[in-house]
């Protein structure tokens, strides 16, 4: 199996899976069908950073069906079409509650215009409150995102293959897969969605996951994500999920 098999993930094909480096173990996939980083979908969607799997590299998850809904009484303002790039040059802090605690994201529109607009667009509107982080690939991602079949209560099986109705165009990638990078999980070019996968340690994976960001704060809560229970194999299914309580924008 090819590194960029691994980081796509299990499930719908557009979710990118982890596939982890070899000096890392396994690949795995992020994602689970759509957009999984092949976690989830991607590497990170289910078994890479492909959204339906997480990325046995990350992978990104595939699309949900038009008009995917986050739930809640913000599901009608979240976007169901690409949201504008955000410009190089501005920035914005997305801080990700979780029972464990905050872990704070610097998204930088010069790393990633459609990647890190896509991102903020989504915190704001409450797409990310109460969707799991559904894929733990420890030693290297922790893979969420999914609004459409991994939000609290009601999680499918079918997590890690959806995503919020649309896709978008990767971005080219200019820096390296570092600990504390935050990238879109994805199923194949240019199926970004909502999945998106955090890195645990450096790691050579090719540039095909759109990086938007860093944690800037958070690394400890990521670290004790990434040790809960999990069910292995390709996948790597979190069985105990920590949930995003809220996504907060600060511009």
């Amino acid at each position: 199996m090819t590194l960029a098999q691994r980081l796509r993930p299990p499930g719908r094909p557009r979710l990118v899976r982890v596939v982890a480096a070899a000096a890392f173990g396994a690949l795995v996939a992020l994602s689970a069908a759509a957009c999984q980083p092949s976690f989830s979908g991607g590497l990170p969607a289910n078994g890479s950073p492909h959204t339906s799997a997480v990325p046995a590299s990350p992978s990104v998850p595939s699309t949900a069906g038009p008009g995917a809904s986050p739930g809640g009484s913000s599901a009608s303002t979240c976007p169901t079409s690409q949201p504008a790039p955000m410009p190089a040059g501005d920035k914005a802090t997305v801080t990700l509650g979780t029972s464990l605690g905050p872990i704070v994201v610097q998204v930088d529109g010069s790393l990633g215009p459609n990647a890190a607009g896509n991102f903020v667009a989504l915190a704001e509107c409450g797409y990310y409150d109460g969707v799991i982080f559904h894929r733990l690939v420890p030693g290297f991602v922790i893979q969420g995102g999914d609004g459409q079949y991994g939000r609290e209560p009601n999680i499918d099986d079918r997590v890690g293959g959806g995503g919020p109705g649309y896709e978008f165009a990767d971005d080219p990638v200019t820096v390296p897969y570092s600990r504390g990078t935050v990238a879109m999980a994805n199923s194949g070019p240019n199926t970004n969605g909502s999945q998106f996968f955090i890195m645990l340690q450096d790691a050579a994976l090719p540039p095909s996951y759109s990086v938007f960001g860093h944690v800037t704060s958070g690394m400890d809560v990521v670290d004790k994500i990434a040790a809960m229970p999990n069910g292995g194999g390709q996948g790597n299914r979190a069985l105990q999920p920590v949930a995003i309580t809220t996504a907060t924008v600060a511009r």
